[in-house]
């Protein structure tokens, strides 16, 4: 009843308030028009009125006056995204895991996944320009890992003030401290930023010790240089580096027997990117790129039974790029690129961590858009890939854009993302003794291994499906968007967006055997046939020129095609109240593990000419399977769920025409826990900061 009455309650202040879509509201990156630039949905410069594929922008000012210090922070406030709470803090869009989402800084993708999570604490927000979120397949020109869309964010060192400080002090003794310096001439931009972050971490299980975040000591710098060798021809360097330091220190009481586990991490993740910009003509540039980056975590840790154990990724990413635009006419525009990928791991996970696996890519893409007329436009494009783990892989898309009139416009892709088989599948080899001692194989090496187990006797039992081990072919997603955007007036429209994504090829580890100690054996194989599909609804509305309201809602289906299958067959069985077994009824299927039918965000926003700005943002998030614990290994209204939640944010600051800005805020006010289940979300907490800019620039000086 409570969530029927949410969605009562939004759907409601969409008709009363008329509420608009954020992303049409945002004040970034402007042209003479007052129109956004986007870069990251077509890969070139492109007004957002004139983007075929569903595109949020979050600007600075948004950022800043959220109070959000991580990546997460900001991210987990936007419509159609939410937390994962596995192997840090990752972000499923629409329905899909962490590992279908690219994440780039400055066009570049970050490394360093630990079991397809990429931690985004690890990303501070003190210097970014702007975040650009473009949702569906996007594998037709960012390769693996773009299935359900692409996440960049992105910095510039050509606007602000020359110095800039700032100080936050919160909650478990919480700093966080930047330092930003900027200097322009006429063909010379510079940018540094460095951030110290420092927590206690925090406790919030009941009658224990324990800590759900350890304490964190974390550095972090980024440098940007922008140079303008001619009218023609620009150079852009970019270099960010992070030093984590985590000490785990974990007291857990039960039955009056206490366990301890003391270890300790050390995450090091440099990267530099250079591009030499140069324009042939108005009507044809050329950009060549380069980018490496390197991924070290080293954790050493005391098991529960005093063993120790020491676990290293090391993880590199080398690439070579080079994109050409050529605008044949006013009507039709193109877009090429060519490229090559060095990747490579070493991990005390695969073999040894002395051995290097190695993974190199080939790829080329192009893209045309064709503006029919002010009306339409339609862009098509397709990447190929080779890549010496797997067969080729082809991603096409096509997309529209159709203005029916000044208040109405509408927005259609279609498009099929891949996934390349990671690291980890391919080559994992582990052992965990301090937890039943189950062993995990990647795929191309399981059969080899688990046969020199078999000869030297360890094997138990082999299932038969470990027959059918064999090299893993990528995962494709075939993604449809439809988005209608209305301008309902000057300060007020909605945008709905319709989705589905189809995944074939799914990579699912399974359990292919035991040892003769009944302990298990997993390995990871093609088997898999899911779907996420909804809708999304996105407003704001300006009810004067000191107050708006914003907010977007989500309906998620989701399911694997082959679980819903034998449900239908009558080949799945469940457990009744009294723990007898039954069948199952399809009604009772809830979908993929860890994806929720509703998510809700609404937020409340004032800001006055005099500098004073205050803001409440409430989250919503229905219910989420988390464990199956009937043995069907099909997740229904029986298994373990995460109960659903609602956070609410506020914050409140002033700017001060000297260059100094205040800020205090509260996260959480309503103090909901759940360490289990929701381990980044921690209790209430408080913090207050203080900014200081030593001289703004104006920006009407600059050509």
């Amino acid at each position: 009843m409570k969530k029927i009455n949410c969605l009562i309650l939004f759907f409601g202040l969409l008709q009363t308030a008329q509420l608009s879509a954020q992303s049409r509201f945002v004040n970034d990156t402007l042209d003479a028009n007052g129109d956004s630039v986007v870069v990251t949905a077509t890969r070139t410069e492109r007004k957002l009125s004139n983007i075929t594929v569903p595109v949020t922008i979050i600007n600075a000012k948004t950022i800043q006056q959220n109070g959000s210090l991580r990546l997460t922070d900001i991210l987990k406030e936007q419509t159609g995204i939410n937390l994962t709470s596995g192997f840090g803090a990752g972000i499923q869009l629409q329905g899909l895991n962490p590992d279908y989402t690219i994440i780039l800084i400055n066009g570049e993708p970050l490394v360093g996944r630990t079991a397809g999570v990429l931690d985004l604490n690890r990303i501070a927000l003190g210097n970014i320009k702007k975040i650009e979120i473009v949702k569906g397949p996007s594998s037709s020109l960012y390769g693996s890992e773009a299935m359900a869309g692409v996440i960049n964010i992105i910095t510039d060192a050509s606007i602000g003030a020359p110095l800039t400080v700032g100080l936050r002090y919160g909650t478990y003794k919480t700093v966080d401290a930047n330092l930003e310096t900027k200097l322009q001439t006429k063909n010379f931009q510079y940018q540094g930023f460095i951030n110290s972050y420092h927590t206690d971490g925090y406790s919030i299980r009941p009658n224990s010790n324990s800590r759900v975040r350890t304490p964190i000591e974390r550095y972090s710098t980024t440098q940007q240089i922008k140079w303008e060798l001619s009218s023609k021809t620009n150079f852009v360097l970019n270099t960010r580096f992070t030093n984590e330091q985590i000490q785990n220190e974990i007291a857990v009481s039960n039955n009056g027997v206490t366990i301890y586990s003391i270890g300790k991490e050390n995450i090091k993740d440099l990267n530099a990117s250079a591009s030499l910009n140069h324009r042939f003509s108005k009507n044809l540039k050329t950009n060549l790129r380069t980018y490496t980056t390197t991924y070290d975590a080293v954790q050493n840790l005391l098991t529960i039974n005093g063993l120790p154990y020491r676990d290293v990724l090391n993880h590199n990413f080398k690439r070579i790029e080079n994109q050409t635009d050529w605008d044949l006419n006013k009507k039709i525009q193109a877009v090429f690129g060519i490229g090559a990928v060095w990747e490579g791991v070493k991990s005390s996970r695969y073999d040894s961590e002395k051995l290097r696996k190695q993974n190199d890519i080939q790829y080329a893409f192009t893209q045309w858009e064709w503006k029919a007329s002010e009306k339409f436009t339609l862009i098509g494009g397709v990447r190929f890939d080779k890549n010496t783990q797997f067969a080729s892989a082809y991603s096409p898309k096509l997309s529209m854009l159709y203005k029916l009139d000044p208040k109405h416009q509408f927005r259609f892709s279609i498009g099929q993302g891949f996934k390349a088989p990671d690291f980890r599948q391919l080559f994992l080899d582990f052992t965990n003794a301090a937890a039943g001692s189950y062993s995990v194989f990647g795929s191309a090496q399981a059969q080899q291994v688990i046969a020199r187990l078999d000869a030297l006797g360890q094997i138990g039992n082999l299932f038969p499906n470990y027959n059918l081990l064999k090299a893993l072919k990528p995962e494709y997603s075939n993604g449809v968007h439809f988005t209608w955007d209305w301008k309902i007036n000057s300060s007020s429209a909605m945008s709905v967006q319709l989705f589905r994504n189809d995944i074939k090829n799914l990579i699912e580890s399974q359990q292919v055997g035991t040892y003769i100690s009944g302990a298990q054996i997993f390995s990871y194989l093609n088997i898999g046939r899911a779907f996420t599909t909804g809708f999304e609804v996105e407003g704001q509305r300006k009810f004067n020129a000191n107050w708006s309201m914003s907010g977007g809602y989500q309906y998620l289906r989701t399911g694997d095609k082959d679980q819903i299958a034998a449900i239908r067959s009558g080949t799945v069985y469940t457990k009744n109240s009294q723990g007898y077994s039954r069948l199952m009824k399809l009604n009772e299927y809830v979908g993929l593990p860890n994806t929720s039918t509703h998510k809700l965000q609404v937020k409340i926003n004032y800001n006055s000419p005099k500098g004073y700005y205050l803001n409440v943002r409430a989250i919503y998030r229905s219910k989420w399977a988390v464990n199956n614990n009937n043995g069907n290994e099909v997740f229904d209204n029986g298994d373990v769920f995460a109960s659903g939640y609602v956070a609410i944010n506020s914050a409140a600051g002033k700017s001060f025409k000297n260059g100094v800005s205040i800020q205090g805020g509260i996260d959480n006010i309503s103090n909901y826990i759940d360490a289990a289940n929701l381990p980044n979300l921690p209790g209430r907490t408080f913090y207050t900061s203080i900014k200081y800019e030593l001289q703004k620039i104006n920006k009407n000086k600059i050509k």
